[in-house]
């Protein structure tokens, strides 16, 4: 029981790890790199969709009006 604690606690963190950096804008590829994935379709199973990320999106009406 302890042991999948430990599984369960180690990914968290890297999956918090990860989430952060891509908040922060460090490319796919360096958090890929950072662990160790050969495949960025792996890595990207620790990243997803923030609500930061999504404030962030505008509108292209939004340069039509000059906001």
């Amino acid at each position: 029981m302890r042991e999948s604690m430990w599984r369960c606690a180690v990914q968290t963190f890297r999956y918090s790890f990860a989430t952060h950096l891509s908040e922060n804008d460090i490319d796919l590829r360096y958090i890929q790199e950072l662990h160790g994935h050969k495949s960025s379709k792996t890595t990207e199973i620790y990243t997803h969709v923030s609500n930061k990320d999504i404030g962030r999106i505008k509108s292209p009406l939004d340069s039509l009006s000059g906001k």
